[in-house]
């Protein structure tokens, strides 16, 4: 008989949610406690509470059996996983921390899509040696039923392709499975000032680096549960983003909305017209080669944090217009936006963007036709009407 089981008297406890049992099967940990925080309208969520690094459960105790403790010295398996980056542990020591006990009674402050998790506060290089440290480890876990084959390695991807650029802070990966994404919990905090100072700065910058060509070629990109398609082959000419903001963002989710009857007759040929006029300078403003923007910035995937930063979750990094970032922080609301806009302005000022504004927010409302119906069809077509002017 497991401990588990003669101390509760009643038999084994429940087996956890698979997405809590797969992120202690890939983090090579026991999951001591996992609270569901919800996953927006698309994903499932999960604050998991994870065991200190050298205890398990004991043969034939489970998930939540007893706890042996390895031998000092032991392997934990870590390396054997090739989508992990990293012992989480490791980069919990970076932050200031709360030993075992306070760390697994902290309870998420809000939905997982606000409140998901963050990059280390510190790096490896500056983290507590493991070996010193026996605190719980807190991450945040999400899963889709039936989710795309490469649905949460595209995300890690574009996690990666923000990181790469060092402008701005997102969530560490550790791990990337078809059926699971595992990330660092860091917790929420309210939205002030000068992290949206610090943000429209990093934003400014992060529009500032180039990508190599429009979208992803040859990699998967997802906006929400909707795959985006890309060039066959790269092309970083700026001359071309017309063409592909309509052949592989605008015309395909047109189809989709009017497939679905999600939008009107009236509506649809208003956005069509704005396709056909994409290479008037009038309609589009000056060209634009691309950058790499977050792809999907909507206010709930910027998740302010308890230590004063803004920290990017959720995306859909391509090369794409900075614009397209821009116009979805407008689009829904964001705290801090005007303060936000002014800093980024002053790195990167767009002369004219405010008549643009109607124009980049279109894909996201066709977006949200598709997935949700209602009214975003009729503003889909308001948005067209508006950015032809």
């Amino acid at each position: 008989m497991t401990a588990a089981a003669g101390a509760g008297g009643g038999g084994a406890a429940p087996p956890p949610p698979r997405p809590v049992a797969r992120t202690a099967e890939l983090l090579g940990r026991r999951a001591d406690r996992a609270v569901p925080v919800g996953g927006g309208s698309i994903c499932d969520a999960y604050q998991v509470v994870l065991a200190p690094r050298g205890e398990h459960p004991a043969p034939g105790g489970g998930e939540h059996g007893s706890v042996a403790r390895e031998p000092a010295g032991a392997d934990t398996g870590h390396a054997g996983h090739a989508s992990t980056a990293g012992d989480p542990e490791d980069a919990d020591a970076g932050h200031a921390g709360a030993p075992a006990e306070t760390a697994a009674s902290a309870a998420p402050a809000a939905p997982a899509e606000t409140a998901a998790s963050a990059a280390p506060a510190a790096s490896a290089e500056t983290a507590v040696p493991a070996a010193t440290t026996v605190f719980a480890t807190t991450v945040f876990a999400k899963a889709l039923d039936a989710a795309p084959a490469d649905f949460f390695a595209a995300e890690a991807a574009g996690l990666a392709r923000l990181r790469a650029t060092g402008t701005v802070p997102v969530p560490e990966v550790y791990a990337a499975e078809r059926d699971v994404l595992v990330l660092q919990w860091i917790e929420p905090g309210a939205p002030d000032r000068a992290a949206a100072e610090q943000l429209g700065r990093g934003l400014a910058a992060l529009h500032g680096t180039p990508a190599p060509s429009w979208g992803t070629p040859g990699e998967p990109c997802y906006l929400g549960p909707l795959p985006l398609t890309s060039p066959p082959r790269p092309t970083a000419d700026p001359a071309a983003w017309p063409g592909f903001h309509a052949e592989h963002r605008l015309l395909p989710l047109l189809r989709a909305a009017v497939d679905s009857a999600r939008i009107g007759p009236r509506d649809a040929r208003d956005v069509e017209r704005v396709c056909d006029r994409l290479d008037d300078e009038a309609v589009a403003g000056p060209p634009q080669p691309p950058a790499v923007i977050h792809g999907d910035l909507w206010s709930g995937n910027v998740h302010w944090t308890a230590d004063g930063r803004a920290v990017l979750i959720d995306p859909a990094a391509q090369g794409g217009h900075p614009e397209t970032d821009l116009a979805m922080l407008e689009l829904f609301g964001c705290p801090e936006l005007p303060v936000l806009l002014a800093a980024y302005e002053e790195v990167r000022p767009l002369p004219g963007r405010r008549a643009r504004v109607p124009l980049h927010q279109l894909q996201h409302l066709l977006v949200h036709a598709v997935l949700f119906g209602g009214g975003y069809g009729a503003e889909s077509g308001a948005a067209a009407r508006a950015a032809l002017g």
